[in-house]
């Protein structure tokens, strides 16, 4: 597949798969998610990968979401992506990264905000460099994420500490994130590809069949919430038609502050 939007190599049983919009902090749209499929479907199907690091390319960025200037009051522009539901196939991205039968390793270089933020949550493993901010901007753009952005992040962080990150969408410094238990390490900017890449060696060595079975009994607690996730991005996609959503990209566009007043009466 020739790949625009993503960069996929591979190396020593591991493959690497870096979002590659930098100039738009690696926000993404169809096409990229489009790519970030099928570049997680061949390293599934490459019996000599191990592990898959996913990560951002430059160093202000993991990935901050989907691009606002991309979506229209029916979702995004799905040209180039799979189509259907609202222009963007995360739903299926999601299932793929948790169902790879291989651990993925997010690297979190720089932000890692709303869908980039959900990512990096649905990931096996976080590292991320000494710079790295994470949270959540849904309910600032018309946006929502009631799936696994939210229900397997309640497993990890807490009920309390997930509906706070959601409600209020604050940032969060790694050091914050490691304590709350979203990053398992933080290591300087320039020494987080190594770290990544040296965890996933140490994945590699080790038995692919009681990886794979680990990580299906890791799964299977939560696995009820792609049901919920569904239903959540079958919502979602009516939700884009409002013109409640509509105001939270435009704020963020427009560089102004949001007026969500209006939609209380």
């Amino acid at each position: 597949m020739d790949l625009q939007d993503v960069i996929y190599e591979k190396m020593d049983g591991v493959a690497k798969i870096t979002i590659n919009r930098p100039e738009v902090y690696n926000a993404f749209r169809a096409l990229t998610v489009k790519e970030l499929i099928w570049s997680f479907r061949d390293a599934w199907d490459d019996n000599a990968i191990g592990a898959v690091i996913l990560t951002g390319a430059g160093e202000k960025a993991f990935c901050t979401g989907g691009d606002q200037s991309k979506k229209s009051n029916s979702g995004y522009d799905s040209s180039g992506g799979l189509g259907g539901g609202i222009g963007l196939e995360v739903e299926a991205l999601h299932h793929t990264i948790r169902s790879i039968p291989k651990p993925v390793i997010a690297a979190v270089n720089g932000f890692a905000i709303g869908g980039g933020h959900v990512l990096h949550v649905i990931c096996d493993l976080t590292i991320a460099s000494d710079n790295a901010v994470f949270g959540q901007a849904g309910p600032k753009v018309g946006s929502y994420d009631a799936g696994f952005g939210s229900a397997y992040l309640s497993r990890i962080v807490g009920e309390k500490k997930a509906r706070e990150i959601w409600y209020l969408c604050e940032k969060y410094s790694a050091q914050e994130a490691k304590e709350m238990g979203l990053v398992n390490k933080i290591v300087p900017q320039a020494e987080l590809m190594e770290a990544a890449e040296d965890w996933a060696r140490k994945i590699v060595a080790k038995s692919p069949t009681a990886i794979k079975m680990l990580k299906y009994s890791f799964n299977a607690d939560s696995a009820n919430i792609e049901g919920i996730s569904q239903l959540a991005m079958g919502s979602l996609a009516m939700f884009y038609n409002s013109e409640e959503s509509a105001e939270g990209r435009d704020a963020f566009l427009e560089k102004r502050p949001t007026d969500f007043n209006k939609f209380r009466k």
